[in-house]
């Protein structure tokens, strides 16, 4: 009985490695490094190799997926960026491993708060991914990345991201997130709408 399993697993291993040669031949060099090839691949259906050859292929993200905050500014004209974070700090309340850091800006004159970061600090070693930072926060300021790829040697200098690291323009989030972003800028319209409204009624 033992001789029939091992015999019967080299067989499913050569039906393998044969039919990985024969399907590479049907279908040419668009089986590797295609979205096409890798969707194939991923498939129920697939013959032969179905791994995927990282780092050469990736498997797409799905939106939803969740990993390192950032933080998103809007674009300006003239290059200048609006940053949406008020410096509320409900992010840092809310978040469980307590893994970031915010230090609100001040006007040099007055001395009196700014509804700015002036520094934003976020241990992704210390991060949990949970997204409830990107949950609860209520300028829309703050999302989960994509990027996943973000090995390094240096602890201190890598893995403590500052505002810099942590801040991306509002087509970043657009390009990665497309339906979440569609809704919110849809309630965003119809909320500045309804102010207008009210505005022009009370004025009336």
């Amino acid at each position: 009985m033992g001789i029939r399993g091992i015999i019967k697993g080299l067989g499913i291993t050569f039906k393998h490695l044969f039919e990985t040669y024969s399907e590479d031949l049907k279908q040419g060099p668009d089986r590797y490094k295609t979205a096409e090839g890798i969707q194939d691949r991923l498939s129920a259906d697939t013959k032969g190799i179905f791994t995927v050859q990282y780092p050469e292929e990736k498997i797409p993200v799905p939106e939803a997926f969740r990993y390192i905050p950032f933080l998103i500014y809007d674009e300006l004209e003239g290059g200048e960026r609006d940053i949406r974070c008020t410096s509320c700090g409900i992010c840092a309340k809310v978040c469980p491993p307590q893994c970031i850091w915010i230090t609100r800006s001040v006007n040099p004159e007055t001395g009196r708060p700014i509804p700015k970061p002036e520094k934003f600090f976020i241990d992704i070693d210390i991060c949990m991914n949970c997204g409830y930072c990107a949950e609860y926060c209520p300028f829309e300021a703050i999302r989960m990345d994509h990027d996943y790829e973000i090995a390094g040697f240096d602890r201190m200098n890598h893995h403590i991201y500052d505002m810099e690291k942590l801040l991306k323009p509002a087509s970043y989030y657009a390009k990665t997130h497309p339906v979440q972003y569609a809704e919110e800028e849809t309630a965003r319209l119809e909320k500045e709408a309804k102010k207008a409204a009210a505005q022009a009624a009370k004025a009336a």
